[in-house]
């Protein structure tokens, strides 16, 4: 009887550690430091009401039956995204210089944008009628780029079916307080990942996800999970370095979706330098597109990302597989970010205008000292030539001084063809000491 009892114990206290243990579920370590080298990825805010050109989903918090019913039951009726290309997105998405891209398969509004058994609130009881996440994902993955989920567990829809009131704060509105929610983003987070994957990330966008986390987790132990289990600052990037991985997620305007009107946009450039301060701060930045509701990228979005892939293609060295510069973030106009395996701190130097082709220009580092092993580059170029000015060369020198490294370099390469360069030009130094 004794020894019954102490044998049922044991598996009692097995079983408790057991479910400690699956409760502790957590991304992979070396999947997390891939993550972290990614730098760039591409957000993706988009559902039926980008007709409206109205916030995503929030509309329906606090909105009368009648603004409800229409939304549900006419704006299904009318969502025709006959412009969607899912290659043209990939190539676009990919010539930005971004390694993942996370797509809205469900908002909070609950309009799912794939081929689900859960609900007739999707994709295909629409006049268009085809599995646009299938199209996206296979585009992505034909152009190299990882698979990422943004997934909400609020779900409006279903909460008014339940004859809850819809709220992102109400007493049923999150999985932890509503189990029949939870069981039904339970079935549509397994379609995702088991019907259109492999999925890399995924993005659990609500106030309690912790279910949902361990959930994917037990399903596949390869996804990376951003929001729900890392920090994720939206609209903003924190004061400091911190410690990773964590992302911003950033929209290029004042809204997520498509905003046709009373809209102002960032300028490239400012996209660019909030790419060059995340990363010097040790983040991912996942920058929005909210496309049309024909499937087109509006081009005012377009060509943003254009001029970040132009900067991305000649500088992305100093993005990509880099992190903090043992802390030190910048000084002045200057950004730094280091690349410990090739010996290699990069001088990201932001706020330089006209700077013409074939001009020097003389920069004093503060918290760097060269060794007798230091080499010197303007990335991108080859510090020989300055096109027709062939007495001009462009070689990259520095002297170190008593206290302070000076760099000087000039701008060789011809991208636009006035000659002059608005945005960040990046110096690579080698073999360099880091004084704290």
């Amino acid at each position: 009887m004794v020894l019954s009892l102490r044998r049922n114990g044991f598996i009692l206290l097995l079983s408790l550690l057991t479910l400690s243990v699956v409760g502790q579920l957590k991304n992979k370590p070396a999947l997390q430091e891939d993550f972290m080298d990614m730098g760039l990825g591409i957000f993706v805010h988009w559902s039926l009401d980008s007709q409206l050109g109205s916030v995503i989903s929030h509309s329906l918090v606090g909105a009368s039956e009648n603004y409800v019913n229409k939304y549900f039951n006419a704006l299904p009726k009318t969502f025709y995204p006959n412009k969607f290309d899912a290659d043209e997105w990939a190539r676009l998405f990919k010539m930005t210089g971004a390694e993942y891209v996370v797509f809205t398969t469900k908002h909070h509004n609950g309009f799912c944008m794939w081929d689900t058994q859960t609900t007739d609130f999707n994709i295909m009881n629409t006049s268009y009628g085809k599995d646009i996440t299938a199209m996206l994902f296979r585009s992505l993955r034909k152009f190299g780029l990882k698979v990422g989920v943004y997934f909400s567990p609020e779900d409006f829809h279903f909460l008014h079916k339940q004859g809850t009131l819809i709220s992102r704060k109400g007493e049923l509105s999150q999985i932890t307080e509503n189990k029949e929610l939870l069981a039904y983003d339970k079935e549509q987070v397994k379609e995702l990942v088991t019907n259109y994957g492999p999925i890399d990330i995924i993005f659990f966008d609500a106030f309690k996800t912790g279910p949902l986390v361990q959930y994917v987790h037990s399903l596949d132990p390869n996804i990376v999970v951003t929001r729900g289990e890392m920090k994720t600052p939206e609209q903003r990037i924190p004061n400091g370095a911190m410690p990773g991985p964590w992302e911003t997620c950033m929209t290029m305007g004042t809204q997520w979706q498509y905003k046709p009107t009373n809209e102002s946009y960032k300028s490239g450039t400012d996209v660019i330098n909030k790419l060059i301060e995340i990363r010097a701060k040790g983040g991912n930045f996942l920058l929005n597109v909210g496309p049309k509701p024909n499937g087109e990228i509006a081009i005012e979005q377009e060509v943003r990302l254009r001029e970040l892939g132009l900067w991305m293609f000649v500088n992305e060295e100093a993005i990509k597989g880099v992190r903090p510069m043992s802390g030190i973030v910048k000084d002045g106009d200057l950004w730094f970010t280091q690349n410990e395996k090739e010996k290699a701190v990069y001088v990201l130097i932001t706020g330089q205008r006209k700077w013409f082709k074939g001009f020097r220009r003389n920069f004093i580092l503060k918290n760097l000292k060269a060794t007798d092993e230091t080499t010197v580059s303007v990335v991108g170029q080859n510090d020989l030539v300055v096109e027709y000015w062939p007495e001009n060369i462009p070689e990259s020198k520095f002297v170190q001084h008593k206290d302070v490294l000076e760099i000087s370099i000039a701008r060789a390469q011809r991208l636009y063809n006035d000659k002059v360069w608005p945005n960040a030009v990046v110096v690579k130094l080698t073999n360099v000491e880091i004084i704290k």
